[in-house]
């Protein structure tokens, strides 16, 4: 693949569950649009238990940015009904894009409504709204847990793109060799929506170890072995996660991925970081504005 010279970003945000929480997002939010991203993504919590925290986040994020807003949507415990009642709400606040997702149940919750794939609900959204909505799914370059295969997996998200889907962003990653070669498995089951790689900031090691051993990331061993020498050392975690993950953006760069999609936490300066160490080698064109 060449390097690609038009070139997006993107940030994801998760809603704030404190008055302060929202202070933060919103500051952040102001940092981070200083670089024109393409689109400011909400997630959306398992079983919709965070819809409403979802719909404030992106009427927050719509009121007070010039960005393009794509809340998650998920279709595990949602009906039909309910699903059309979130989209017309989206379409009163001039929401052109959504992330659309299978999700989880909430724990406890033992029913998980008519939608149960994404793909279905990729199609359903096509049904209700036709193209009003730019629709991304998620991909997994090292193959979601639930997987049955790596092969099925990659139909999986044929399945997606079939019903619907203009795009993708993947699951995060730290090994490049995984996306390209997801893209190649992708190409031969002709896929050829853009697939842009889900960037995560380190910034510290325990949280990150068990989140990621539970959506099946990847840590590779010599990155988990420096992390874990560094103790409680923050200042090198994350000094050797900045360089680590610049690294592989420049990698994915000069590969020719279409964007790069920053995992936040609600927090700019990580990724803000990585940002500015990319523009200063000049992979990639970002401006930012006064």
């Amino acid at each position: 693949m060449k390097p690609n010279n038009k070139f997006n970003i993107s940030f994801e945000f998760f809603p704030p569950k404190t008055k302060e929480g929202a202070i933060h997002l919103r500051e952040a939010a102001q940092e981070l649009i200083h670089y024109h991203p393409n689109f400011l993504s909400v997630t959306f919590g398992a079983g919709g238990s965070t819809r409403d925290g979802t719909i404030e986040t992106v009427n927050l994020l719509c009121a007070e940015t010039s960005a393009q807003v794509a809340p998650h949507l998920s279709c595990i415990g949602s009906e039909p009904q309910a699903i059309e009642e979130i989209l017309q709400e989206y379409k009163t606040l001039g929401v052109r894009r959504l992330v659309a997702l299978r999700g989880d149940l909430p724990s406890g919750m033992g029913q998980g409504g008519s939608l149960k794939y994404a793909s279905e609900l990729v199609s359903l959204i096509r049904k209700l709204s036709d193209d009003y909505f730019h629709i991304e799914v998620a991909a997994y370059p090292e193959i979601h847990p639930q997987a049955k295969s790596a092969h099925d997996d990659v139909l999986n998200l044929k399945r997606k793109v079939d019903a619907g889907a203009n795009s993708a962003i993947t699951q995060y990653f730290f090994n490049a060799d995984a996306y390209f070669q997801y893209l190649d498995e992708c190409a031969k089951l002709n896929i050829h929506v853009p697939i842009t790689p889900g960037i995560m900031p380190i910034t510290q090691f325990s949280k990150l170890a068990r989140f990621s051993d539970v959506c099946g990331a990847e840590i590779p061993r010599w990155i988990r072995q420096r992390l874990e020498s560094y103790g409680d050392d923050v200042e090198s975690i994350q000094d050797f996660g900045l360089e680590v993950v610049t690294n592989l953006c420049q990698r994915l760069i000069n590969g020719g991925a279409p964007g790069l999609h920053f995992y936040t936490l609600n927090k700019a300066e990580a990724s803000l970081n990585i940002i500015k160490n990319l523009t200063e080698c000049k992979k990639i064109n970002l401006i930012a504005v006064s």
